[in-house]
């Protein structure tokens, strides 16, 4: 008995923005949402450090209550699951916006998916990560390394994952992120001494997503 073949990954746009601020990435995840939902345009991976810093807001109901000391900076509210949680330079967000198909339509797979990516991408970077039950994100020994919040609209997923790559990790001092003491939060720099290249990191991290999700993003 032969084997089932391997599906092929359907092929899916990436879309580097380097550095760039929230509002201007949201409007094109919302446009190209909008364009999937119509059939129109592939599946889209944006990847983007925002800068100036961010602090955006989920849907829950305390993540409004856990913005502690914002000063200057930008407090959004947004259509994404979970709590408060900062974006800054340092950062590596994700944002895969994906049609999900008969067979893919399960959220909470989804969600497991992209923890699957970061956990393989930290693991070629020598950083040992993984889950802890209750808690979405990916996590070390009890210091959390990346946070995710999805929403999805008639099938097409949006927003996504935060890795903290070499952020200024006392930003987050000026939220409980995720509903969390801000000293939970570590990042690649930290766990490892250095920062691995940006660059890199975003190599590797578009080749464990398209893996987790099916797609080929180029």
């Amino acid at each position: 008995m032969h084997p089932a073949p391997t599906p092929t990954p359907t092929p899916a746009r990436l879309v580097g923005l380097d550095r760039r601020g929230f509002r201007e990435t949201w409007q094109l995840q919302l446009d190209t949402v909008a364009a999937r939902q119509r059939g129109e345009g592939p599946d889209t991976l944006i990847l983007v450090e925002h800068d100036p810093p961010v602090i955006t807001l989920g849907r829950s109901r305390t993540a409004q209550a856990n913005v502690l000391m914002p000063e200057s900076i930008e407090v959004v509210d947004i259509e994404r699951g979970g709590d408060v949680t900062w974006h800054g330079p340092g950062q590596l967000v994700a944002y895969p916006i994906v049609l999900l198909g008969e067979g893919e339509r399960d959220l909470h797979r989804f969600l497991r998916n992209l923890e699957e990516a970061v956990i393989r991408t930290a693991g070629d970077f020598g950083v040992t990560a993984g889950r802890e039950p209750g808690k979405t994100g990916v996590w070390i020994e009890g210091r959390k390394l990346a946070s995710i919040g999805i929403a999805c609209r008639r099938w097409v997923t949006f927003h996504g994952l935060a890795l903290n790559v070499d952020p200024d990790l006392r930003q987050f001092a000026r939220i409980n992120p995720c509903g969390f003491d801000a000293s939970v939060m570590t990042s690649l720099a930290a766990e490892l001494g250095s920062a691995p290249a940006m660059m890199e990191v975003k190599r590797v991290l578009t080749g464990h997503l398209g893996d987790a999700l099916g797609r080929t993003f180029t």
